[in-house]
């Protein structure tokens, strides 16, 4: 039996490494799922490999730091499904434009702002947008937000994202706290480092060169940073998403769940 047999996913920046998981495991436990993001062709490939697995997608052009396009891409589904159970954002930006691995005392103001206006601002924008159709439409649903281990981590040189990522756990208990009188669960799930991604490749390329050592060591760090001495991969992050917004996983609520095999510097 399928965990989301009938379940109707909006999936928001499914066209990065960690969305683009989340939507074909949730696709494959039987949600229709609606992927979205700011290349079309990249989420229309998505569709069609879905598709071709047997499984349902549509893709939609959203910005999801755009108010409107999530309002109308939100209203679509629906108008069309009757229904809203499952909002994921996978929102990133480049390493480059967010001042990773560069020192506080050196990034510009607006440097260390853009994870907090693009990471944090989007999931307040995606979230309260889909609660708000969830209550019109009664759907008790389930909002899914994204932050990373750097939250609780004790990491130099990542002073924005790092930032956004408290500010993301800390949305997530008000919303859990709200939306929840309406019978909205909301959850974060919290993946460490997954080395395959562009992030991690291009943020590990800094934090070396800043420091002072090869990449290859640094990369190397952070695989032996589990206690299972093993490497989160985007595929271990989708089935874990797809666990929290089953049935099976109803339990669970305002939770910042964590996921990385165990990580010794995790407070």
């Amino acid at each position: 039996m399928m965990k989301l047999q009938n379940k109707v996913a909006a999936i928001f920046a499914a066209n990065g490494a960690i969305a683009r998981e989340v939507a074909i495991e949730m696709a494959k436990e039987g949600a229709i799922v609606y992927v979205s993001g700011r290349n079309l062709s990249e989420v229309e490939s998505l569709s069609a490999e879905i598709i071709a697995n047997g499984d349902f997608a549509k893709p939609f052009q959203v910005d999801a730091t755009n108010e409107n396009e999530i309002e109308n891409f939100i209203k679509q589904i629906v108008e069309e499904e009757g229904k809203l159970d499952i909002v994921f954002n996978g929102i990133g930006i480049r390493a480059k434009d967010g001042g990773y691995g560069q020192p506080s005392t050196q990034i510009p103001f607006e440097t260390f702002m853009k994870p907090i206006q693009v990471h944090l601002g989007s999931q307040f924008l995606t979230s309260r947008i889909s609660a708000k159709h969830m209550q019109q439409t009664e759907s008790k649903g389930t909002i899914l937000l994204l932050t990373a281990s750097l939250s609780r981590l004790k990491s130099p040189f990542m002073s924005g994202i790092t930032a956004a990522c408290a500010g993301i756990e800390g949305l997530t208990r008000t919303f859990a706290t709200e939306f929840g009188m309406s019978g909205i669960k909301v959850i974060c799930i919290n993946p460490t480092a997954m080395p395959e991604t562009r992030t991690i490749i291009e943020t590990t390329i800094e934090n070396a060169k800043t420091i002072g050592i090869p990449a290859e060591v640094m990369a190397e760090q952070m695989t032996n940073g589990g206690l299972l001495k093993k490497s989160l991969t985007t595929k271990d992050t989708g089935k874990v998403a797809a666990f929290l917004v089953s049935d099976a996983g109803a339990a669970l609520n305002s939770h910042i769940v964590d996921v990385d095999f165990g990580t010794a510097s995790v407070i």
